[in-house]
């Protein structure tokens, strides 16, 4: 197989799980930004690689896959130097990572995108904000973390499901509850102050992905520190902050 090329904006969390997997794992790739607030993921080039067009998406060698999960699944096993902890070969211990994967898309992945996208994000990709959809996300989120803390971390293990090493679906994950960086940051404290478990195991991810985790969501800190910046100096209305949103990307 050629080059692992990447198609990734390190704004989209599971574009930047499958970075931080790669880096960690030191699985040689390409990176090939696909700019999503300049809509290049609907572009026809990109759409060659992915029809549905979202990022991540992946070629290998001429074979193309997307849906962020079935990849990093799939780079678990098709590079031999990846450690079995990622995605184990034991199949009781994977279907236990599925489980928690599956959870995931419909439910921590709809709270969390749901409410930044809603509350914060919109105007940068040319949507309006949407406080009734953004209510409805944050309800979906609390509970989401409810169980991420009392179902997901009720192990004895440091990680998911009870493990005592990462899998995918900590990267995965992480990376989403990551994304509330972007906004405000009472919002943050309210959402996971509540959550201790989650904090400490969110803070382990880091720790062991280190450095990894920290360069791959520079973006993200730097577009929220301008978020936070235009909050602070926005008008009653808020037009400084959609006007500046609009340009954050």
């Amino acid at each position: 197989m050629g080059k692992l090329r990447v198609y990734v904006d390190r704004m989209s969390q599971p574009a930047r799980a499958l970075l931080i997997f790669c880096k960690v794992n030191k699985i040689e790739f390409q990176e090939h930004l696909v700019n999503l607030g300049k809509k290049e993921h609907k572009q026809p080039e990109f759409r060659a690689i992915n029809p549905l067009g979202l990022v991540p998406a992946i070629d290998d060698g001429g074979f193309k896959l997307f849906e962020s999960h079935a990849i990093l699944k799939y780079l678990a096993c098709a590079y031999p130097s990846v450690p079995d902890h990622w995605y184990p070969a034991d199949l009781s211990k994977r279907a236990k990572i599925d489980s928690v994967l599956d959870w995931h898309h419909s439910n921590l992945r709809r709270g969390s995108a749901g409410l930044v996208l809603n509350r914060a994000l919109a105007p940068a990709l040319g949507l309006p904000l949407n406080p009734q959809a953004a209510s409805e996300a944050e309800i979906l989120l609390k509970s989401s973390l409810s169980i991420l803390e009392t179902v997901w971390l009720s192990g004895n293990g440091t990680f998911l499901a009870g493990g005592y090493q990462p899998s995918v679906a900590d990267l995965s994950l992480a990376c989403e509850v990551m994304q509330l960086e972007l906004l405000d940051r009472r919002d943050v404290d309210m959402l996971l102050g509540p959550h201790e478990k989650v904090r400490k195991w969110l803070e382990k991810v880091k720790e062991v992905t280190s450095p990894h985790f920290e360069e791959v969501h520079d973006k993200l800190y730097k577009v929220s520190k301008g978020f936070r910046s235009q909050t602070l100096n926005a008008n009653p209305n808020g037009n400084a902050i959609a006007s500046s949103r609009q340009s954050k990307l």
